[in-house]
């Protein structure tokens, strides 16, 4: 676990919807605050939701240019917490899309460092590489790249307002363009050389047969949620991080239903050994199973 202090600002890309913002927090020692779309915070239970999930909202201009101002309320937050050595998290881009390369940075991260900066607050901003070896397929291999510190003497803050932007996003840029993997969807043979670990043949050889018995015990609920979640976010990027999140919930119902129903009809021995069982061989089929999307 990282034990990084704040004030600290990590700048990261945005290929997974809230997956990146998990994988994140989940690294510090420190909680993570992140900026979060606005339009999710649609009404008072779900905005007290996402507030107790360290989740502060943004709105761009296509949201509703009314509530742009909420924006100038959440950099207050996060420059409070800056104050109280605290570390947020904030996707440059702006937007998230599953791909592999790095998209124009937005001027929000520049406006927080550099308002931050003018109010006397010593932040640190961290750049962030988040790259996947599948937004399709359960169970991926994660490769997360850190830059270098950029602090308030690497920006010629004298600079006009929108020179000083550009020069903030031009120091930002060059980090994470070393940071993030640039790799055509279409190119298969990058993909695999960059993104696939593949454990030894006689590895894959011995958990081949668990595996078999994984995939099996495991199609009841993996298939038909799958199927639900591709349907609903058709037209957008979140399915990876949403049936992510579906799982953490599903799978301890489906686990504690299968060891109930076979300590019912054959045994509490059946039972306990089923709760095991269905785990291991999960574990054993996401080692040896395809790691790259279709």
């Amino acid at each position: 676990m990282l034990k990084k202090s704040g004030p600290l600002l990590l700048a990261s890309n945005h290929p997974n919807s809230f997956l990146d913002a998990v994988i994140l927090d989940i690294l510090f020692h420190k909680p993570v605050w992140s900026l979060t779309r606005g339009d999710v915070f649609k009404t008072p239970v779900i905005s007290k939701i996402l507030s107790a999930l360290k989740m502060f909202p943004v709105y761009r201009v296509t949201e509703g240019a009314e509530n742009l101002n909420i924006n100038y309320a959440t950099f207050e937050k996060c420059k409070e917490l800056f104050r109280q050595n605290g570390i947020v998290l904030i996707f440059s881009e702006g937007k998230c899309i599953n791909e592999w390369r790095l998209r124009p940075l937005k001027k929000g991260t520049a406006r927080l460092a550099i308002n931050s900066w003018e109010e006397k607050i010593p932040l640190k901003i961290l750049p962030v590489g988040i790259n996947y070896s599948s937004f399709r397929r359960f169970g991926k291999n994660v490769m997360i790249n850190f830059g270098t510190i950029i602090s308030q003497e690497d920006i010629p803050l004298n600079l006009p307002e929108g020179m000083r932007y550009q020069a903030f996003n031009n120091a930002l840029q060059q980090q994470l363009n070393t940071l993030v993997y640039e790799i055509d969807k279409k190119n298969k043979e990058k993909q695999q050389a960059m993104l696939e670990k593949q454990p030894p043949r006689f590895e894959k050889f011995l958990l081949a047969v668990p595996a078999a018995i994984g995939w099996v015990l495991h199609v009841p609920l993996y298939i038909p949620l799958q199927s639900i979640i591709y349907k609903k976010t058709i037209n957008n990027d979140h399915y990876d991080s949403i049936m992510a999140a579906a799982l953490l919930f599903t799978y301890p119902c489906y686990l504690l239903t299968i060891s109930f129903l076979s300590t019912y009809f054959i045994g509490s021995y059946i039972g306990f050994l089923a709760s095991l069982l269905l785990p291991a061989t999960a574990w054993c089929y996401v080692q040896v199973k395809p790691q790259l999307d279709k």
